[in-house]
């Protein structure tokens, strides 16, 4: 006589979604002082499997993930006086040209390359409306309007691509690819600032223990379970 291993399956599917959730909330606490980082948050419901007439002793009720949303709320701005800092209050991303295409970013800490390109922290050009490299002398100031427009000293070099989507998905290095058809924003661009990540640090600890405890608990009830079962043989053979 043995129990059926089906709650095994569902205990084991458990497990692997409280995996998943503590990997996505330890990835937001890792980033909480990333310029710009947007917290992931991961939607949870429960799949049920099969659809049997209301046979209750064969439905499964497995727990899915249906998406991972992006949270883009304002992170606070912070001033650093660096005039190749720059921060975007209201919705929208830069544009950078990477090897993988086009990506977009809140993290506006820029600098200069050797070939006085406006790079990103990962060295990836920064582009302006045109989908052109933004170079500058290095030896003029550098003016950034809250329009965007670029200048080295008083020569105008380019206006920072700005984009906006309906939705984003996150691909890793604070970048992330536009969801839906671009949008126009408003959004202002304000020099010798930074955006702080929106991860509230204390929330997010909150949830990394109640997701560890969510493994521990399935890990738990899948050994006892398995413990059952073997009672359950050694009952059998008796």
């Amino acid at each position: 006589m043995a129990l059926t291993v089906q709650p095994l399956y569902v205990l084991a599917a458990g497990g692997e979604r409280a995996k998943e959730q503590l990997d996505v909330v330890a990835n937001n606490i890792a980033n909480v002082n990333t310029p710009g980082f947007k917290k992931i948050l991961m939607e949870e419901f429960s799949q049920h499997i099969p659809k049997n007439g209301g046979d209750s002793y064969n439905l499964l009720v497995f727990p899915r993930f249906k998406q991972t949303d992006v949270v883009l709320s304002q992170g606070a701005l912070k001033r650093t006086g660096n005039p190749l800092d720059v921060a975007l209050k209201g919705r929208g991303f830069f544009a950078v040209k990477t090897k993988g295409g086009e990506l977009y970013t809140r993290n506006g800490h820029f600098f200069l390359d050797s070939n006085g390109r406006l790079v990103d922290a990962n060295g990836n050009p920064v582009l302006d409306i045109s989908d052109r490299e933004i170079v500058l002398s290095g030896e003029s100031g550098v003016t950034i309007t809250e329009d965007g427009v670029v200048y080295d000293g008083e020569k105008k070099v380019g206006v920072l691509k700005i984009v906006d989507f309906p939705s984003v998905k996150p691909v890793g290095n604070s970048y992330y690819q536009g969801v839906g058809q671009p949008e126009a924003t408003d959004a202002a661009v304000l020099q010798g600032f930074l955006e702080e990540s929106n991860v509230n640090p204390v929330k997010e600890m909150v949830n990394l223990i109640e997701a560890q405890r969510r493994f521990e608990i399935y890990g738990h009830l899948v050994r006892s379970l398995d413990q059952m079962n073997l009672k359950s043989n050694e009952i059998g053979r008796v």
